[in-house]
């Protein structure tokens, strides 16, 4: 049931409640007055007690239920039923209390003076339901003769009673403070003699709340106590701290001591409330340190994942306004690991990587390096590949950040990337790339290291990669034929539809000569045969199944293409898998090494010889990657584009004498300089979301505002600064013409009108300017035909005027033409622009 508590009055004006609106029940009648009459008088408890609910319920929507007060005063008020005394309360809450005149009703006594039975009752429950109304009690009539019953509550016997009436003290002084003046001096002496901690929890937010000296005077008395005290009693020890540490700042070092204190407190609460107060008094960064490591600590120890990623995103914040100081905690922080929620360990990273510095980057990445290790290990932990590939991204971002790294990460990948997963390795891999690229001084050494675990790769975008890092950066003689020895085991016998085919045809032999060496079968094993190809099983959810030996039959089969699969050489798997990209790359990659290989030993007349074999070699493998696409080992043909880039591949060896320095730029210097400004890029990319991220680049509040235009002339006297100064004003004025933002600017205002495959493709660039609209349209003839007299046709709907109408055009087959029309704009109403495309001829 929701109340709400009336506003206050004086004792001579009336001021409205404050109501609420409580939606009505619609499975039950609106009662009349007549009716609550009489279930208040002669009802059961029961009865009363839903009456008095509809009463409660009509005067916070503004019903005037002022009759019923003596109903209740005489039918309910003197009931003993414990939980219709508390619905009682409720209504003496809401209820009216002041006639038209501003002044109290003469029922009110008799509501004084069963509140006060009700403080002097001996039963504590309704004792302390009564002190808690009179906590949202304002009537200072109705509250004065109440005073007396409620300090005496204060010595009740029973905890229940006595914290309630310190919060009834509270309140009354709070907001009538000269009907108990003493309250401060009367809680004070409540805390200190009070043994439960609930009340004294009470008392001392009392005191903070209404007398914060007085509450400030007893923290300094009892500052030694404070480590010892029930965790309650401490948070309100940090709440009070908090409220007064500005008022009373020269009791500062009182504060931060008792906040030192806390923050080895055994609660977690008060652990993480002392932290956050401790940096609100002092930026000492030995304070901020002992923060950091409170957070940390609760982040470690706590169960809840939850809180582990509040505390971490306090840390975070607190890591921001404190920039270096938090960095040497980065090793306790990464304790934080060893939780099994990912949400928490990305959380950590995150940080992690905003900690990291030359000074502690090494032991990071051996932290990393153990969790990575301890990922493969434990490969069939729920989510452990999310987990591997999220600390492989880590020691990625670590190795940008810190190239003095990267020669350590690259080995740790490179032994690890067979057991890895395949977006995991995917994105080892392509560090890799990255390194190799960035750093020349590597690439010998990931050659040596990829060559050696190339066979171990198995997923197609893996290879991909592996294969053009191979491709690219093996320069070397010795290193194209290392290269190229790995990648013909990887490939197995050549011709490869050749090999495949005597293979299939030695499967069949075997089979035809084990199925005529068997006897016939008898009955008996007939049946046993019958009985084991029916046999029942027993599913996930108890039912019984009976399996076929058709079933059996095809997940043998399955089983044993999937076992012979993976016997195959990695590369050849991956082709029969129908992967024909990899093939594509495979065929690229086979000419880079042809061409280095030329490159390198074209001085050599031995080297000539080999070179020859290794051209034959690659168009043989490249024409086996087409013949195996076309035939039925796979499930998928080759594709047109793969079939055309391995074609011209195959031609580009077979003209590589004639046209080397072309094919030279085409397949080696042009694919690396394409991927360096790739690269480039993506360096640059991040330093500008560094910088604006950066407080050094963000605009202060106060900052003043430049304007170019009105620069005095000795200001812009450079050459640069006066073509910047000529371009914004071209800009400002919508005559700026720049090539990248025009075409950019002008794609995005193009809207298509027809189809793709109608007869007449037609797309309009809308220009709009001011009251103007103009429509430049560009129609395409798709068929082979001439269309004559072609003419598009415009209707408006709105405040849109047609100036003029389009004139009418000959298109030849398959070429286009330029309709422009213009429109005017007469409101800021909506219209609408639509149109039918005439012309003559077929279709």
């Amino acid at each position: 049931m929701a109340t709400s508590a009336s506003a206050g009055a004086g004792n001579n004006s009336s001021a409205d409640a404050c109501y609420m609106l409580i939606h009505p029940r619609m499975d039950v009648e609106t009662p009349n007055l007549q009716t609550i009459k009489r279930d208040l008088e002669r009802g059961t408890d029961q009865i009363k007690s839903e009456a008095l609910q509809q009463v409660i319920t009509g005067t916070l929507q503004g019903e005037n239920y002022d009759m019923l007060l003596m109903h209740i005063i005489r039918f309910v008020m003197p009931t003993r039923n414990k939980a219709l005394k508390k619905i009682l309360l409720f209504y003496w809450e809401v209820c009216p209390k002041y006639a038209s005149d501003g002044t109290l009703k003469q029922e009110t006594i008799l509501i004084c003076n069963a509140l006060r039975n009700d403080l002097q009752h001996p039963n504590e429950y309704i004792r302390g339901a009564t002190l808690r109304l009179l906590c949202k009690l304002r009537e200072a009539d109705l509250l004065e003769p109440l005073i007396g019953p409620t300090r005496s509550c204060l010595e009740h016997r029973h905890a229940y009673v006595r914290k309630n009436a310190v919060l009834a003290v509270g309140s009354i002084y709070r907001h009538l403070p000269q009907l108990i003046p003493d309250a401060p001096a009367l809680v004070k002496a409540f805390l200190d003699t009070e043994a439960d901690m609930v009340c004294r929890r009470n008392a001392l937010d009392v005191l903070s709340a209404n007398a914060p000296l007085v509450a400030v005077q007893w923290l300094k008395e009892n500052a030694r106590l404070v480590s010892s005290l029930d965790a309650l009693l401490q948070l309100s020890v940090v709440d009070l701290i908090r409220r007064t540490s500005r008022e009373f700042s020269g009791e500062k070092a009182l504060f931060i001591r008792c906040v030192f204190e806390l923050l080895n407190a055994p609660g977690s609460a008060v652990n993480y409330e002392a932290a956050a107060t401790l940096v609100t008094l002092t930026a000492n960064p030995v304070a901020v340190k002992a923060a950091a490591s409170c957070y940390i600590s609760l982040a470690s120890k706590e169960s809840d994942n939850n809180i582990k990623i509040i505390v971490l995103e306090r840390l975070d914040q607190l890591r921001a306004r404190h920039e270096g100081i938090v960095d040497d905690l980065v090793m306790d922080l990464l304790r934080v690991l060893g939780t099994p929620d990912l949400e928490v360990r990305r959380k950590a990273l995150a940080i992690v990587m905003k900690l990291v510095s030359r000074r502690n980057i090494d032991d990071v990445i051996a932290v990393l390096r153990k969790e990575l290790a301890k990922t493969v290990e434990n490969s069939e932990q729920d989510k452990a590949s999310e987990y591997r590939l999220l600390l492989i991204q880590t020691i990625h971002s670590c190795a940008g950040q810190f190239p003095e790294i990267a020669a350590s990460v690259v080995q740790l990948f490179l032994d690890s990337i067979s057991e890895f997963g395949a977006s995991s390795a995917t994105d080892a891999i392509v560090f890799i790339r990255e390194v190799a690229e960035t750093y020349p001084d590597l690439r010998t050494s990931i050659i040596q290291h990829l060559v050696a675990s190339f066979l171990d790769l198995k997923t197609g975008k893996v290879v991909r990669g592996a294969l053009w890092i191979l491709g690219e950066y093996a320069e070397s003689a010795d290193e194209v034929r290392a290269v190229w020895t790995k990648l013909r085991e990887a490939i197995g016998e050549l011709p490869l539809l050749a090999a495949e085919q005597r293979e299939l045809e030695a499967e069949r032999a075997a089979d035809a000569a084990e199925s005529s060496g068997d006897p016939a079968p008898s009955a008996t094993s007939s049946s046993h045969a019958a009985s084991a190809a029916a046999s029942r099983r027993i599913l996930a959810d108890g039912t019984y199944a009976t399996e076929s030996s058709l079933t059996s039959r095809a997940a043998d089969a399955h089983s044993a293409a999937v076992k012979k699969m993976d016997s195959k050489p990695p590369l050849r798997a991956v082709l029969l898998n129908s992967d024909f990209f990899t093939g594509t790359v495979l065929a690229s990659t086979l000419v880079k090494l042809v061409l280095r290989f030329a490159q390198a030993a074209k001085d050599d007349a031995d080297a000539q010889q080999q070179l020859n074999s290794l051209r034959a070699e690659a168009m043989l493998i490249m024409a086996g990657v087409i013949r195996i696409g076309q035939s039925a080992f796979v499930t998928t043909p080759i594709d047109d584009d793969s079939y055309s880039r391995v074609l011209a591949c195959i031609r580009a060896l077979e003209h590589v004498d004639e046209d080397s320095a072309v094919l030279g730029d085409a397949f080696i210097r042009d694919t690396q300089g394409a991927f360096a400004r790739l690269v480039r890029g993506e360096e640059k990319r991040a330093q500008d979301e560094a910088k604006k991220s950066s407080k050094e680049g963000a605009v202060q509040v106060d900052d003043g505002i430049a304007f170019g235009a009105l620069q005095p002339a000795e200001k812009t006297a450079t050459a640069a600064d006066a073509a910047a100064l000529e371009r914004d004003i071209e800009v400002a004025m919508g005559e700026a013409d720049g090539q990248a933002a025009g075409a950019v600017s002008k794609l995005d205002s193009v809207v298509q009108l027809t189809g793709f495959s109608d007869a007449v493709y037609a797309e309009a660039y809308v220009n709009v300017n001011q009251y103007d609209i103009l429509l430049d349209i560009m129609v395409v003839n798709q068929t082979s035909h001439t269309l004559r007299n072609l003419s598009v046709e415009f209707s408006t709907l709105g405040d849109l005027k047609l100036v003029e109408k389009p004139t009418t055009y000959n298109v030849a087959p398959f070429s286009f033409s330029s309709v422009k029309a213009g429109i005017k704009v007469s409101s800021t109403e909506t219209g609408v622009i639509f149109g039918t495309i005439v012309y003559d001829g077929p279709g």
